[in-house]
């Protein structure tokens, strides 16, 4: 193999093919040829392929006119990404070969029994998506400060996992490496099984009537936004990573079985300290997810403005509280129910929470706490 070729410290030179253009692979091109590197592409929809084209994410894979790129980029389904990847390896020997599908151990077994050559090739996730598919609903900027894992196996040369890791760093992403074995334990529980969850309880949902509905705050509408997600997409995940995945859910149903039966009898001695100990293992978890920048967590302290539902609003509270000099933790929109008002969310760290109240208070908003 060719040493890897690279710009400055570490950056990918190019040329770059990319094999798949939905939304991640057509982001993938986006970013790249924003950072000037030679993009190709190549998918089975010549309809994808030319949207990709037409938005700029790089040119179409004959106009590479047998230059050998330095990386090819899989960014096909979990079902057919070690298939892609050992075509790829051949097509290209000199290339580094990575793929970005997000299920890894599987892959890295199948192209093993192949006889694949595993120094050229690293298995990659990047942890980034939208509810929206397609190339039309690619970003160039999709993977700034998002993670992206590193699953080399124990063939990946060092030339090969530096290319892949060139790649994650010019698209601005957070670089991560892990296990296949690891890595799949964890996405079960950090991405699928939420997925799992929310869809279940966003399909309760089907057939209540309109006025009910009308009562959904923040907690729902948050629980259930990635249930939009692609149905074909997520069942070729779901199965890429099925032993993992029913490990999460086996304890999802203890607990299930342990609140319904609490709740079967919600009188019964212990019954309601049980209850509170679940919400409180509940309050311990979610209080392990890492805070602000990957760091640890902290507790922020959160007050509700009241805006009017007109243009501009939202844009003047914001100035407003950088004027005074506070800095946004976090922030969420709802809108009040037969109200033409919203409410915007504030969390801020908590000395400065008085302090923002007040100032806020003494410019008219309307605060609420």
């Amino acid at each position: 193999m060719s040493a890897f070729r690279t710009h400055g410290r570490g950056h990918l030179a190019g040329p770059v093919v990319v094999v798949g253009t939905g939304l991640l692979g057509t982001s993938i091109g986006l970013g790249l040829r924003g950072r000037g590197v030679a993009v190709f592409l190549s998918d089975p929809s010549p309809t994808n392929q030319a949207v990709a084209v037409d938005i700029g994410a790089g040119l179409p894979l004959a106009r590479l006119d047998g230059e050998q790129p330095e990386l090819v980029i899989v960014a096909a389904p979990p079902d057919v990404t070690a298939d892609v990847v050992e075509r790829a390896l051949g097509d290209y020997p000199q290339a580094v070969v990575v793929d970005i599908a997000s299920v890894k151990a599987g892959i890295q077994a199948e192209l093993r029994s192949r006889g694949a050559d595993l120094t050229r090739y690293v298995g990659t996730h990047p942890m980034a998506g939208r509810e929206k598919s397609g190339p039309v609903a690619a970003r160039g900027e999709l993977f700034t400060s998002m993670p992206w894992v590193l699953c080399p196996s124990e063939e990946t040369s060092p030339e090969s996992l530096q290319a892949a890791r060139a790649l994650a760093s010019d698209l601005g992403a957070v670089v991560s490496e892990f296990g296949a074995e690891e890595h799949d334990e964890a996405v079960a529980l950090v991405s699928h099984v939420p997925q799992v969850v929310s869809s279940l309880v966003a399909s309760r949902l089907q057939g209540t009537p309109l006025h009910a509905l009308s009562l959904a705050g923040n907690g729902l509408r948050d629980l259930t936004r990635i249930a939009a997600s692609d149905p074909t997409l997520w069942v070729q995940i779901l199965g890429a990573n099925a032993g993992k995945v029913v490990d999460v859910l086996y304890g999802v149903r203890e607990d299930l079985n342990r609140v319904i039966g609490t709740l079967e009898n919600p009188t019964a001695p212990g019954a309601r300290l049980d209850l509170a100990q679940l919400i409180s293992e509940g309050n311990a978890g979610q209080s392990r997810i890492p805070g602000k920048h990957g760091g640890p967590p902290q507790a922020y302290s959160w007050l509700t403005v009241l805006v009017d539902d007109t243009p501009g609003q939202i844009a003047r509270l914001l100035t407003e509280i950088g004027e005074i000099g506070v800095n946004l933790e976090d922030l969420r929109l709802d809108h009040s129910s037969g109200q033409n008002v919203g409410m915007v969310e504030i969390s801020v760290l908590p000395n400065k929470h008085d302090l923002l109240i007040e100032a806020l208070n003494d410019r008219g908003w309307r605060v609420l706490q």
